[in-house]
């Protein structure tokens, strides 16, 4: 059973309300006006259906981003996870974080390079998971996601420490 330290939360992320509000809006407004130019002035009918088309999804995907960004990521000792309780890495299977300028990683974000595959999974303007890959941020603050990577860090570098201790 794990013990309270294990499970206490080190450092949490959320969206901000202003690039939650902007990001969401935008996709909102590109996804009706598409539908509305689908049907105001319509080219030809494969070019309706396709606008008609790109603008359910932006809806869609504008719908996904506004569930999505509702929840807040916590980092434990043990894992890094939504408030929702979908665990998105475990901390014992990361074996890296990239932060750099040229890192390919969400923006005021991080990416963790994972020991073994994961399944994909895709949280806009949150969170994604391809491979052995995980990049964290979009639309959270950088002084969040900065803090929990230097976290993630200190945790990387203690446990190398004990790894290569006699």
């Amino acid at each position: 059973m794990p013990d309270s330290s294990d499970t206490e939360i080190l450092a949490t992320v959320q969206a901000s309300a202003g690039r939650r509000f902007l990001g969401i809006g935008l996709l909102m407004v590109l996804g009706a006006l598409v539908i509305y130019v689908a049907f105001a002035a319509p080219p030809s009918l494969g070019w309706q259906v396709f606008l008609v088309a790109l603008g359910v999804t932006a809806l869609m995907v504008a719908d996904a981003m506004r569930r999505s960004t509702a929840h807040v990521l916590e980092l434990t000792r043990m894992e890094l996870r939504e408030s929702s309780g979908t665990v998105i890495a475990q901390v014992a299977d990361i074996a890296g974080i990239d932060r750099g300028a040229f890192a390919f990683k969400p923006s005021n974000g991080f990416l963790l390079r994972l020991s073994r595959p994961v399944p994909r999974q895709w949280r806009p303007g949150l969170w994604w998971r391809v491979g052995r890959r995980v990049g964290v941020g979009g639309m959270t603050p950088g002084r969040q996601t900065k803090f929990m990577a230097e976290i993630i860090a200190v945790m990387l570098a203690e446990r190398e420490q004990g790894d290569s201790a006699p």
